[in-house]
């Protein structure tokens, strides 16, 4: 067990069993076995940002199947069923919506959800934009958004024939349709009030 996060030798892989087994305040995700250390709080604008959004998604999804979840909620990524011991990629994305009920248990979500929305901070980009991107194009995410609190934009990417593609940069005032929730538009600028 380890208690401290500097206890932890960064150059190893480590899967989601040794992960259950960390007892220090450090919030971390695993990209293939490695870790990476999350970002402290988020800032008010981030928080406000991710409070309208689930806010939105979960009244527009009451009495439906599919659920929507904020952070912190691992999502542990998988290709088929698999023990901890074998899975090396658990993230916590600001938000993400998953229609299919067998996926959710009790310590999260074993496998890819169906849309994660990632929310910009100057210490997050990198990773969301390049290393996360990658990620949940890889294991099918059917669509992601990143949204960036200061500069008020969305950039949205659908999963067609397992890559990404980039669908539009909306700003406040755009209406903007989630594709893996038909029927489903959101106002950006309840987005960003």
């Amino acid at each position: 067990m380890i208690t401290d996060f500097n206890q932890l030798d960064l150059s190893k892989s480590y899967t989601y069993a040794d992960y259950l087994t960390w007892q220090f305040d450090e919030m971390v995700e695993l990209f293939k076995g490695k870790v990476f250390k999350m970002s402290p709080a988020p800032s008010s604008k981030h928080q406000s940002v991710s409070m309208n959004l689930s806010t939105l998604l979960h009244s527009s999804l009451k009495k439906k199947v599919c659920k929507v979840y904020a952070a912190p909620f691992d999502v542990r990524f998988v290709k088929k069923n698999a023990e901890d011991k074998t899975i090396t990629t658990v993230t916590q994305p600001d938000i993400c919506v998953i229609c299919d009920p067998t996926k959710i248990d009790e310590r999260g979500c074993l496998g890819a959800p169906d849309f994660i929305i990632e929310i910009l901070s100057p210490s997050s980009s990198s990773n969301d934009a390049h290393l996360k991107f990658q990620l949940y194009e890889e294991f099918g995410v059917g669509e992601y958004w990143i949204v960036s609190p200061n500069d008020k934009i969305v950039d949205i990417f659908h999963l067609e024939n397992e890559k990404y593609a980039f669908k539009g940069k909306y700003v406040v005032g755009d209406k903007v349709g989630v594709k893996v929730l038909p029927g489903l538009e959101l106002d950006l600028t309840d987005v960003f009030e």
